[in-house]
């Protein structure tokens, strides 16, 4: 069955958790939705494990729209979401809109993603008028690591606190149908998640949200080069396809691959054709 936004909000509704996991490329898009999640990110994390850059600024519009739109093609069951990127809708509501909407037309998203809270209202209701859906994204905001001092733990102080929780009530009345939790004690997202109307989405903050999502790659240890304490890896595919791969080089160097089994014979009589006095005296003709 199709899950769309209203299948979010009946999900809150029914106390039924929601699952998330983000996909970058279709054949990743097509085994996570045939395992029935929830919904799908292309998150702008891929600018980290796909792209390799050391954090999410340097992703472009054209770097979403790009992945997106391979993604929708895996996609048929799943809420397909993408991260409206750095500097896409900070600027002003027109520009938010009109992101948005290449988003959406371009790479077939389903509803966009943006961080923030109070300095980004503006864009929310602009997008919501426009009739894209929006999901918010509050806690550790990655677009904003410079400001955060790094990827720390969000909420630590009294201020902190009533800051995220007045926020994410502004999320709520300018329109968006979920809300990101990232990185923030667990009573905390309690708080909030039960406060709001909307879906919770939890990464990193406890069990009390509505919902969960991870990032594949940290799902399944494909990315090395940061290991967040708030990942379950299911499994450590990146060491298994690393040691297989070392098996395959031994194997090509050994001559045990290929084999007969993997290779395609000549047809016998066109070999011996080839083999005859006649094709060697031919051979320089046509």
């Amino acid at each position: 069955m199709k899950k769309t936004v209203q299948t979010f909000q009946q999900m809150k509704e029914k106390h039924k958790k929601i699952s998330m996991v983000t996909a970058y490329d279709y054949t990743t898009a097509k085994i996570v939705d045939e395992a029935d999640i929830d919904g799908i990110l292309v998150g702008d994390s891929l600018g980290m494990v796909c792209l390799g850059h050391e954090n999410t600024l340097q992703v472009t519009m054209e770097d979403m729209i790009h992945h997106a739109k391979a993604v929708s093609k895996g996609t048929r069951n799943a809420l397909l979401v993408v991260d409206m990127p750095f500097m896409s809708y900070q600027t002003s509501a027109y520009d938010a809109v009109v992101n948005a909407g290449r988003l959406v037309q371009e790479g077939h998203a389903e509803a966009i993603k943006m961080e923030g809270g109070e300095e980004i209202i503006d864009q929310i209701k602009a997008c919501v008028k426009a009739q894209i859906p929006v999901m918010g994204h509050l806690g550790l905001t990655p677009q904003s690591i410079h400001s955060l001092g790094g990827y720390k733990i969000q909420g630590k102080t009294l201020h902190a606190c009533q800051k995220m929780n007045y926020d994410a009530a502004l999320l709520e009345e300018a329109g968006v149908f979920a809300i990101v939790l990232e990185c923030i004690p667990t009573e905390l997202a309690q708080m909030i998640s039960e406060k709001l109307s909307v879906p919770t989405i939890g990464i990193g903050a406890g069990v009390h949200c509505d919902g969960q999502i991870l990032v594949f790659h940290d799902m399944f240890g494909l990315y090395s080069e940061m290991s967040p304490s708030f990942v379950k890896m299911y499994e450590n595919s990146g060491s298994l396809m690393k040691t297989k791969i070392q098996q395959y080089i031994q194997d090509v160097q050994k001559g045990s691959f290929p084999t007969k089994e993997h290779s395609f014979p000549m047809d016998s009589s066109l070999l011996t054709q080839m083999q005859s006095d006649h094709w060697e005296a031919s051979k320089g003709e046509k």
